[in-house]
């Protein structure tokens, strides 16, 4: 099959073209590199350096593809809150233009990273799809606002879409901003340089933690599910771990003392999360493999960051 991912050279984006690219398929990567790394992409992967907003560029790009996977965005949810405009414009301005030049060139199928986060505080831990969202940052509204822009013009124009809702995937070459950093491979860090752990809130929230292997097997099948067409589906761990326990296990992995420090004064953010994967199992067949302390020792041995 032919392919076009957006956000290529993005953490969860590379990995997904590489695996493709290995299964045979022709895949084409579209990325600004704000935050990606080309150089984590197989040479079989055609990357082009670009935006999602450049639809001649798009349009090239589109020929012949069966399957676009739209990956591109900004992911940081505390630099929304400081940043919002930037998140709408590049979050959904970004998928409303690609979901535009999709419809010109005759894209079949697309399917849509979306995230956990549009489910926000709900009080309940497991979170099904049928849920109502209620998002609580800048960046989760423009994921859910991406959701309801993909489905839409897709149902105007006969597009078939599937929105992943892609809870904490973690895993070796995740990107390591200087601030705000993805909690895990920060962490991971840390404890390996004998720095300071701190937890925001009391460490009792928890999230549900995916392996960067686990989501990409999700992301592939749902490129070739039977009737999905226009669905909403879960994709994570199933499996409710607090930032206490994930302290704990991250200093086990890394056999490391390092100190941990609580910070009652920050919010820790939403209470529970935990993915609901009935409608991931009856349609995509996804069941996640990799529990949490092996993906974080897979992490340590595949990262060259952690050697």
């Amino acid at each position: 099959m032919n392919f076009l991912i957006t956000g290529a050279a993005g953490f969860l984006g590379s990995s997904l073209a590489n695996h493709l690219a290995r299964e045979g398929h022709q895949v084409r990567g579209l990325d600004d590199l704000s935050t990606g790394d080309p150089q984590a992409l197989a040479p079989d992967v055609h990357f082009t350096r670009g935006d999602v907003n450049d639809r001649p560029k798009l349009w090239t790009l589109l020929q012949d593809v069966d399957v676009v996977y739209h990956l591109a965005a900004r992911v940081s949810v505390q630099e929304s809150i400081l940043y919002p405009r930037d998140y709408n414009a590049a979050n959904v301005g970004g998928t409303v233009s690609l979901m535009e030049a999709i419809r010109d060139v005759g894209v079949k199928r697309v399917v849509l990273a979306s995230s956990g986060a549009v489910y926000g505080d709900l009080g309940d831990s497991t979170l099904i799809e049928t849920a109502p969202p209620n998002p609580r940052s800048p960046y989760a509204v423009s994921k859910l606002a991406a959701e309801y822009y993909v489905r839409t013009i897709g149902g105007l124009w006969g597009i078939e879409t599937v929105c992943l809702r892609i809870f904490n995937a973690y895993g070796p070459g995740q990107h390591l901003p200087p601030s705000h950093p993805p909690v895990v491979p920060h962490y991971l860090r840390q404890a390996q340089r004998g720095g300071t752990l701190v937890a925001h809130g009391d460490g009792n929230q928890t999230r549900d933690y995916i392996y960067v292997d686990d989501a990409v097997s999700a992301m592939v099948a749902a490129c070739t599910a039977p009737n999905i067409n226009g669905s909403v589906i879960n994709v994570g761990s199933g499996v409710e771990t607090s930032i206490k326990d994930l302290v704990r296990v991250v200093l086990d992995v890394t056999h490391s003392r390092a100190n941990v420090v609580y910070n009652a004064q920050t919010s820790g953010g939403v209470s529970r999360m935990r993915a609901d994967l009935n409608l991931a199992k009856e349609k995509l067949r996804f069941q996640p493999s990799i529990k949490l302390e092996d993906g974080l020792r897979l992490t340590i041995q595949r990262d060259a960051r952690f050697k």
